[in-house]
């Protein structure tokens, strides 16, 4: 299941995510905002958050304000959250590859939907590596969260 939440900011390319999930018929629940009315970002970034938080494993959530700033640093306090944002094709393969990354953070205002369709797809097909350094590096942020 892939969970979408987007602010006033990007709601437009959270629209053009959902339709080309919904093409690839890739399972979604969209979380909000539904229109272009002013709203908090950290709403829709928890909600997201916090249903990837609690869900199984091969969920993730994909989040659009204007700048992928403050969706990434609201999602990223809840914990279990490794929200990362996105603005090139490697940026985004290496945090799924690297960091096991379960929240994607884009930029409506930063880029176009095609870019962010190409993004969105990198993330979801772009598996975790498993190597011993980035597991080591995952589990120091783990510890640090539960202490």
């Amino acid at each position: 299941m892939i969970y979408l939440g987007a602010d006033h900011g990007g709601y437009e390319l959270k629209e053009e995510i959902k339709r080309h999930l919904k093409e690839e018929g890739t399972g979604f629940e969209d979380l909000g905002t539904y229109s272009k009315e002013p709203v908090d970002y950290p709403d829709y970034a928890f909600a997201v958050a916090d249903k990837v938080a609690s869900s199984k494993p091969g969920d993730f959530g994909v989040l659009v304000c204007t700048t992928a700033t403050g969706t990434c640093i609201a999602a990223n306090k809840v914990r279990g959250i490794r929200a990362a944002v996105g603005y090139s094709e490697d940026v985004i393969r290496r945090a799924r590859n690297d960091t096991d990354a379960n929240v994607l953070c884009l930029g409506g205002g930063a880029m176009n939907h095609n870019e962010a369709i190409k993004g969105v797809d990198v993330f979801l097909k772009t598996p975790f590596s498993n190597a011993e350094r980035h597991v080591r590096r995952i589990n120091k942020i783990k510890a640090r969260e539960e202490s």
